[in-house]
This record gives structure tokens, C-alpha cells and sequence, in this order.
């Protein structure tokens, strides 16, 4: 039984994107260190980088990012606000919530833009 949510991070380690999810990682558990359960790290090839969470063990996973469907990785402040939304989405994260970069094209997120390693193309 989860008592909180849990995210997970599946990343292409062909494209060496091991630093990158654990980045990720640690900034999530420093920003909902008490609201989090657990952020795991995924091992995964053929250029995957996708954040899930499970809000509980009744409910299959929630996709919060995909690089392949969104376009590139998100910001952090991005990141934090999606999973805030989801878990706490009362939660003010206070100059999270007043800059960001992202580009909003057609209501959709659009992240930055990364090569992928011959493999993974």
C-alpha cells in the first residue's frame, strides 16, 4: 500500500541521461520532501525519458512527461509544478509559480529540445 505518491523516472542510459534523471530526482524530493514517497530511477534504451506517478495502489500511473510526446525535456520549475498539481495542488511554490520559461504552443508543454545518441534515433 502507498502511503504517498510515488514518481518515477525512466531514462535512455545509451544517451547517457543517468545525470539528468537523478538531477530531476533531487529536485523533486528537496521541493516535496514530505509528500513524496519515493523517486526512483528507471534504466531504460531506445531514447525513453519519462516521469510517472502513482498517487496511490488503486490507480495506474500517470505519464506527467514523455521527451518523445512533449518535445524535449522539461524545466525543473515545470516539473515541480506538474507534480504539484497532482499531489498538492493547493501548495503555492513561490517563485516557481511566477517565472518560468516554458513555451505553452497549443495548450501543450513544450520542453527543450536534446540530441539522442545514434541508438536511439
Amino acid at each position: 500500500m502507498l502511503k504517498y505518491p510515488h514518481v518515477s523516472i525512466e531514462f535512455c542510459t545509451a544517451c547517457k541521461w543517468n545525470l539528468r534523471a537523478s538531477w530531476y530526482a533531487q529536485e523533486l524530493l528537496s521541493t516535496f520532501s514530505t509528500q513524496l514517497g519515493t523517486v526512483s530511477l528507471i534504466p531504460g534504451t531506445g531514447g525513453v525519458f519519462v516521469v510517472a506517478l502513482q498517487l496511490d495502489d488503486k490507480t495506474e500511473d500517470v505519464v506527467i512527461w514523455d521527451r518523445k510526446t512533449n518535445g524535449g525535456f522539461p524545466d525543473s520549475k515545470d516539473l515541480k509544478r506538474i507534480v504539484r498539481d497532482h499531489i498538492a495542488p493547493d501548495r503555492d511554490l513561490g517563485h516557481v509559480d511566477r517565472h518560468s520559461k516554458t513555451k505553452i504552443v497549443n495548450d501543450d508543454i513544450k520542453g527543450e529540445a536534446v540530441e539522442v545518441c545514434e541508438d536511439c534515433k
